[in-house]
């Protein structure tokens, strides 16, 4: 016990000038203590202005400095009982030495014969009670066993903190699995609605079921993939998390102050480390199941609708192709070819008198377009009802091979609708920045990066561009116009066998802007393309 108490005991038997144990000790008026050799050079034979060098208190008068008796009895026994105390020791302590010497962090040194149980809260290390008043001068210093106190508060602290997300990561571990479970049952139901609503579709639609299938196998192994690695990482990271729980354990139970210290600073840096670096993921691996699910059902609800209103059409024409007599078709075909030789241009002028030209006019051709989400750049987002697009958020994104018919590159969506009636009208509305509003073959390219798939790049698309101005594309060659934007509304007029694409500007009348004649050999396909801050809604004209 008497060894715990010399820190203390030399703290405060120790000049506060030279850090050293008194020597002759002189007890000026305010009742510290100092070498009289050192406050007499401290305040010098000719200083007035006095103060303690301890508690910095005024001493109003030079006072005659005399040696205090009683504390230097004091240190002559203190210093005769060390000596006592370590003669019976000095047989065990060598013996401890030698065992020691060469091993850091044992807590004895031989060149004091004495433990580190001084700790240095300046410079953070382990320090005999012999150096304190040499090498640690001016530095604040406390018991070893204190500072162990309280980093063994901060070692459970961090204890209790990797417990917790130990626990968190169990939960999550657990709802892994469970979602890992449903993965397989829920990508059967997928498929087995999507078969369904297939086989409700005419024959060649059946090539698109497997597609479906192929798509949702490849959706379900990706997240199977990274369920799995997720858990893959969970468990080495619990295992971590364990393996630095049972060595924190190990250091908490140790006796030896100093190894201790010397292990915690390095085990904190590593826990801390460990739960910066943890994250839990918050992205649903069902999510693309869902969107999927969706899009099917929104299919099979237009494919009925467009077999109830279609194939009535379909079989009427049939009956009535079925129903033509072989002569009344080669009539047909001479009184043309008469009227043409014989340089007849009635039926066209009659033709030219029925020209629109009132917005009444076109409506009687508006035909009903709805965009094709399969066909939509990853960039883009289809509202529910397929008339408008926009921008998508990046969260909403899905992979490319989920939809073999998208376009890549470019930031442009087709309609469902291919145009070849001898007239078709139909209005969009732009919204904010640049747009391009064309007609295009359904053999566009969709997959290079060049101007192959750019509408209005090439001999497959027609395109009126619009931004601070309008031009018209087509195979790379663009026209300028002089009609500046007035309106968000564009009316769009194709006259298909006539070989003719005209657009308006609607407002409160039509606003001619340009005409494009063409040889068109295939179904039209309304498209659109959209900068950042664009938005396209297809107009409802019934």
């Amino acid at each position: 016990m008497a060894e715990l108490q010399i820190p203390i005991i030399i703290n405060h038997l120790s000049c506060r000038i030279c850090r050293n144990l008194l020597r002759n000790p002189a007890t000026i008026p305010c009742g510290h203590n100092f070498c009289m050799d050192c406050i007499e050079g401290h305040w010098g034979a000719e200083q007035r202005d006095l103060s303690c060098p301890e508690c910095e208190q005024r001493i109003l008068y030079r006072p005659n400095v005399i040696r205090n008796t009683t504390l230097s009895q004091v240190l002559r026994h203190t210093e005769r009982s060390w000596s006592r105390k370590r003669k019976p020791q000095e047989s065990a302590e060598s013996l401890r030495d030698q065992r020691t010497a060469d091993t850091p962090g044992k807590g004895w040194y031989g060149l004091h014969n004495s433990t580190l149980n001084t700790y240095c809260f300046t410079d953070e290390n382990d320090v005999y009670s012999l150096c304190v008043s040499d090498k640690h001068n001016g530095h604040i210093n406390g018991l070893v066993k204190e500072k162990r106190r309280r980093k063994q508060e901060e070692l459970r602290t961090m204890q209790t903190r990797l417990r917790e997300r130990l626990q968190e990561q169990q939960k999550q571990q657990e709802n892994m699995k469970k979602k890992f479970k449903q993965i397989e049952k829920e990508a059967n139901k997928i498929m087995e609605d999507c078969e369904t609503i297939i086989v409700r579709a005419i024959d060649h639609l059946q090539r698109h079921c497997m597609s479906m299938r192929e798509m949702i196998e490849t959706q379900a192994k990706t997240v199977e993939d990274q369920i799995d690695i997720t858990l893959q990482n969970l468990e080495t990271k619990m295992e971590e998390i364990k393996k630095m729980d049972a060595e924190l354990d190990r250091l908490a139970e140790s006796e030896n102050s100093v190894l201790f210290l010397q292990k915690w600073s390095n085990m904190q840096s590593i826990c801390e480390k460990d739960l910066l670096s943890f994250s839990e993921g918050s992205k649903d691996p069902l999510f693309s199941f869902k969107v999927t699910k969706r899009a099917i059902d929104q299919l099979g609800e237009k494919l009925g609708d467009f077999c109830d209103q279609q194939l009535p059409l379909i079989f009427q024409t049939c009956n009535n192709d079925q129903e033509e007599s072989v002569e009344k078709r080669d009539a047909e075909d001479q009184q043309q070819k008469h009227q043409s030789s014989a340089g007849l241009y009635s039926g066209n002028m009659g033709k030219k008198d029925m020209e629109p030209k009132t917005r009444e006019d076109f409506l009687q051709y508006a035909c009903e377009l709805s965009l094709d989400p399969a066909t939509a750049h990853k960039d883009l987002i289809i509202s529910d009802n397929d008339k408008e697009v926009k921008l998508s958020p990046r969260g909403c994104q899905i992979p490319s091979a989920c939809f073999p018919e998208r376009f890549n590159s470019r930031r442009q969506v087709l309609c469902r609708e291919g145009l070849q009636a001898e007239r078709c009208y139909y209005e969009v509305e732009v919204k904010g920045g640049k747009a391009e509003i064309a007609l295009a073959y359904k053999g566009l390219d969709r997959k290079s990066s060049t101007e192959k798939s750019a509408f209005g790049a090439n001999e497959k698309s027609w395109s009126l561009d619009l931004s601070n101005s309008y031009s018209v594309s087509h195979k790379s060659e663009s026209i300028l116009l002089k009609q500046s934007p007035s309106s968000k509304k564009i009316g769009v007029y194709l006259e298909f066998k006539e070989g003719s694409l005209s657009f308006f500007e609607v407002s409160d009348s039509m606003t001619f802007l340009y005409k494009l004649k063409a040889n068109f050999t295939e179904p039209l396909y309304p498209g659109f393309w959209l900068d950042d801050k664009s938005c396209i809604r297809i107009c409802d004209l019934k």
